[in-house]
C-alpha cells in the first residue's frame, strides 16, 4: 500500500497545487499532520475519500472541532500514529520517539517543524515537511510503501518556493564554485 504523508500545507484556498495532485491521485492513502489551515484546503484533500488526518496549531476552529489531535490506524499490520505536534525538533527526537511509545505504534508522523525526517530507532518517526512553506528546506512530502508489515520510506522533494535560508546557502556554493573556477 502507498501512502503520502504531507504536513502544514497552509492552504487559504481549496486549489491543490498540480504536483501534489498528481502524487496524491497515484496513492492508496493520504496521511495529513495537521495545519491545512482553512476547511475549504480539508474539504479538497478529503475529496478522494482516503484522507486520515489530525488538526494543528494553525488550523481554523472549524477544523480543530472537526479533526482529532491524535489518531491512531493499522495499515496491513503496521501500527501509525499522527499528531502535527511531536516535539520542537528533527535534531533531537527524543520526545517523538517517547511520544511514539506511549501511543503503542509502530510509526509516527508529526508534522509542525516544516522539515522533512525518517528517523528509525525503535520506532520509524517521520516529518514530511511542508510541500508549500518549507523552512530550512525544499518543500516536500513523504512517499511510505508498506507490504506485510515492512515499511520504507522516502522523502519526495517538490517543485516549488524554498525557504530563504535554503536561496542563500545555494546561492553562496554557486559563488564559491565559481571562485574555485577562476
Amino acid at each position: 500500500m502507498k501512502l503520502i504523508v504531507l504536513s502544514d500545507t497552509h492552504l487559504k484556498t481549496g486549489e491543490i497545487p498540480g504536483q501534489l495532485q498528481t502524487l496524491l491521485k497515484d496513492c492508496d492513502l493520504i496521511v495529513h499532520a495537521g495545519d491545512f489551515n482553512t476547511i475549504k484546503a480539508y474539504n479538497a484533500f478529503n475529496a478522494s475519500g482516503k484522507l486520515k488526518a489530525v488538526s494543528g496549531n494553525d488550523d481554523s476552529s472549524e477544523l480543530k472541532k472537526l479533526l482529532p489531535e491524535r489518531l491512531i490506524f493499522e495499515v496491513e499490520g503496521v501500527k501509525i500514529g499522527v499528531v502535527h505536534e511531536g516535539g520542537l525538533s528533527v535534531m533531537d527526537t527524543t520526545a517523538q520517539g517517547y511520544l511514539a511509545k506511549e501511543m503503542g505504534v509502530d510509526v509516527l508522523i508529526f508534522g509542525h517543524l516544516h522539515c522533512p525526517l525518517i528517523e528509525r530507532k525503535d520506532v520509524m518517526l517521520i516529518c514530511p515537511g511542508s510541500p508549500t512553506n518549507p523552512r530550512m528546506s525544499n518543500p516536500s512530502v513523504v512517499e511510505l510503501i508498506i507490504e506485510k508489515g515492512s515499511i520504507e520510506g522516502r522523502v519526495l522533494v517538490l517543485e516549488g518556493e524554498s525557504c530563504e535560508y535554503i536561496k542563500f546557502r545555494d546561492a553562496l556554493k554557486r559563488q564559491k564554485e565559481e571562485e574555485s573556477h577562476k
